[in-house]
């Protein structure tokens, strides 16, 4: 009997140290909770950076696509620009009877890499200066020429010169760089009967050296090196016979 009384506190003793250390407690205390292995944690972290990856590259696109789309969107306002001051140079290009002026258009056709590589020269003048109508001389003499792109290779810079037509001393002029992405500069000539591909003012009579109407077209390097084109057709009012 008290050998029996003796055991039983030790073994009601080692009873509530085996539930405390095995068991779970309702405090939480002593609870061994199950984690991830390595091969699981490997496989999250792979789809993670899979879902990365593909969200990396649209954002790419995106952004690629953004970029694009706004170099296409300068070329085209650049090539527009230029499409518009060469025509309006063109249309106010010289020849009168009403007083002496200096009748002058020269177009020359030239090749390069890429294409045509037109060069032209004429005596033009704005419609607000009115000594180029009263005086001996237009306003402007105006040149349209072409160089290589030293940092493109099959590009070239199309230079503008302008010297004051009043001065009769060729002189040099100023000149400025209009594009540098230029690919090609094709321009012809209407006569009333046929289409050429140059024009020489000097070699022509009296009231027949301008041409009726000048083509043009321009072609210029967009984003990735692709081509633009642009062109329209342009009338010369002073080469009617009315003048």
């Amino acid at each position: 009997m008290n050998r029996r009384q003796r055991s039983h506190p030790e073994i009601r003793t080692l009873t509530r140290r085996s539930k405390t250390s095995v068991g779970p407690s309702l405090s939480g205390r002593g609870y061994w909770r199950d984690g991830f292995t390595l091969i699981e944690m490997m496989l999250a972290i792979g789809v993670l950076g899979l879902i990365l990856a593909m969200l990396s590259t649209s954002f790419s696109t995106v952004a690629h696509s953004k970029v694009h789309a706004e170099g296409r969107l300068i070329v085209d306002r650049e090539g527009r620009a230029l499409l518009w001051q060469i025509s309006k140079e063109v249309r106010d290009a010289v020849q009168t009877t009403i007083a002496p002026s200096h009748v002058l258009l020269l177009g020359g056709g030239h090749s390069g890499g890429s294409g045509p590589l037109d060069t032209l020269t004429l005596a033009t003048l704005d419609a607000g200066h009115r000594r180029a109508i009263t005086g001996i001389a237009p306003e402007y003499i105006v040149s349209y020429s072409e160089v290589s792109n030293p940092d493109h290779r099959g590009w070239y810079l199309l230079q503008r010169t302008q010297q004051s037509g009043l001065l009769l001393s060729g002189g040099g002029g100023q000149s400025l760089v209009l594009a540098n992405n230029l690919l090609s500069l094709h321009l012809r000539y209407f006569d009333g009967q046929r289409w050429t591909e140059s024009w020489d003012s000097s070699s022509l009579p009296p009231g027949r050296q301008l041409p009726i109407a000048v083509a043009i077209q321009i072609q210029m390097a967009g984003p990735g090196g692709r081509p633009i084109d642009f062109a329209t057709q342009v009338t010369v009012p002073m080469a009617i016979a009315q003048w």
